[in-house]
């Protein structure tokens, strides 16, 4: 019993850190755009 909700656990963390480095990669992308964009307008 222990044991699987530890596994169950580790595997919640391993999903919220991935979805979170494709969160912030794409803030990243979302920035750069903006400013590739007005860059553009100058």
């Amino acid at each position: 019993m222990v044991r699987k909700l530890i596994i169950a656990f580790a595997l919640g963390g391993i999903m919220l850190t991935t979805s979170a480095c494709n969160t912030v990669k794409g803030l990243g992308r979302d920035i750069e755009s903006v400013g590739q964009a007005g860059d553009d307008a100058m």
